[in-house]
């Protein structure tokens, strides 16, 4: 069967989003894709997983999150990559017949984020064409390196942004009056669907738009990492041109189909908030809140004229506004102004690191998506939840437009594509 040809490491000056045969579920197997998928890894948790499986025993959570060995022979990572053969030869999962460009789109009542899934060349961030905009960490990385070596595939896209409005945009809009490939209603009510992209001088033209342009990492900085770390490996073992100089992506227009943002709270164990109000006092404006306030809605009203926080924890709520200038420039590293501005980059550099003095690593901050979360957390191990605004997509790209890093864990873009709609195996690539 046809696949691609790989000449050379792929070194472009613009973006490259190339065709691939997916690995997909055959639900005449499998059974209805829905049951079949996960969100993605990092946001399960052991009661997600438990939950995932029980839903279909094909469910990819027993690939992307496996279990170790009852039988005590290899690693974990080596059950996935039997399950995965197991699979494709029982039927339960096949390749395509030819390259495509996956078109994806996500629906949720009124908002639809749809974007183009394909195989994306591997750059260093230096080149300024794949741009990160958070650090990573060395666990999850090692794991997911330890994942793709030995199941040899791509089982999750990381997500792109950029800024489109050209041919490859109208592709992705256009898709919408063509019958899908696989459509599937996942149990949070989102609706997915998918076409296979296949004619040569579409994708050739969608090829020469993208070449120009650059986009920016909003979800899968460790996945890309270990893509990259991975070609690395390959490399350096003499294996030569192939498959692993790119990584399975999902990149959307920003300016069309744009994801909606939201922050990802921070809990400092340890640190009761009254405690932690006092000692923000010596840089911030600080306010209790009383049992009528809305947290949030101070919190969101605040935000407006600059970075602001709420303070939680069994003993109270308290709002933190304006940063005093000379704590600010005692205790942010230099950067450009979009760096500064950020709500995290003040967080963690002025109010936990600085006024606080709590090491910023993870055993002493720890991090939760949603109030209720961070709030049980906080109260739990006798601390303080840290309640941020998100960061707006714009603030996003710039700071990673200039070359540099937010705080780990800066933002939570939704929706998120689902795994399982569609894997990329290197055999078929």
């Amino acid at each position: 069967m046809p696949g691609m040809t790989y000449p050379a490491v792929p070194s472009p000056s613009g973006l490259e989003l190339a065709a691939f045969r997916a690995l997909r579920y055959v639900e005449s197997v499998a059974g209805p894709l829905g049951p079949l998928t996960s969100p993605p890894y990092d946001v399960i948790d052991a009661d997600g997983v438990r939950r995932y499986e029980a839903m279909s025993p094909y469910n990819v959570v027993r690939l992307i999150l496996p279990r170790e060995p009852d039988d005590g022979r290899g690693t974990r990572y080596d059950a996935a990559a039997a399950l995965l053969a197991a699979w494709r030869a029982e039927g339960v999962l096949r390749a395509d017949g030819e390259p495509a460009l996956y078109a994806y789109e996500m629906r949720s009542g009124e908002s639809v984020t749809r974007g183009l899934i394909g195989a994306l060349a591997l750059v260093d961030p230096d080149a300024g064409i794949v741009l990160p905009h958070e650090n990573t960490m060395a666990g999850p990385v090692s794991d997911r390196l330890a994942l793709t070596a030995a199941t040899e595939s791509n089982t999750e896209p990381i997500y792109l942004v950029y800024d489109g409005g050209g041919v490859a945009s109208a592709v992705v809009s256009d898709v919408g009056g063509h019958p899908p490939l696989a459509t599937a209603t996942t149990e949070d009510g989102i609706e997915h669907r998918l076409w296979a992209i296949t004619d040569p001088q579409i994708l050739a033209a969608v090829a020469a738009d993208l070449s120009t342009r650059r986009a920016v990492i909003a979800d899968g900085h460790h996945r890309y990492a270990n893509f990259r770390r991975h070609q690395a490996d390959r490399h350096a073992a003499g294996a030569g041109p192939g498959p692993w100089d790119y990584g399975l992506a999902f990149l959307v227009d920003a300016t069309a189909f744009g994801p909606q943002v939201h922050a990802i709270h921070r809990v400092v164990p340890g640190l009761p908030a009254a405690e932690a109000a006092r000692r923000a006092a010596a840089g911030f404006a600080v306010r209790r809140l009383d049992d009528t306030d809305d947290g949030l809605d101070a919190l969101a009203n605040a935000g407006k004229g600059g970075a602001a926080f709420v303070l939680a924890g069994p003993d109270g709520r308290w709002l933190l506004t304006d940063p005093d200038p000379a704590a600010l420039a005692a205790h942010l590293p230099p950067g450009s102004a979009a760096w500064r501005a950020l709500d995290v980059t003040v967080a963690h550099h002025l109010l936990i690191r600085g006024l606080w003095g709590v090491t910023d690593d993870e055993d002493h901050v720890w991090y939760r998506h949603d109030v209720p979360a961070a709030e049980s957390a906080a109260a739990e191990h006798d601390g303080t939840a840290v309640l941020l605004n998100p960061t707006p997509v714009e603030a996003v790209i710039a700071v990673a437009a200039a070359g540099e890093r937010m705080p780990r864990k800066s933002t939570f873009f939704t929706p998120k594509p689902r795994t399982g709609l569609l894997l990329r195996a290197y055999a078929d690539a």
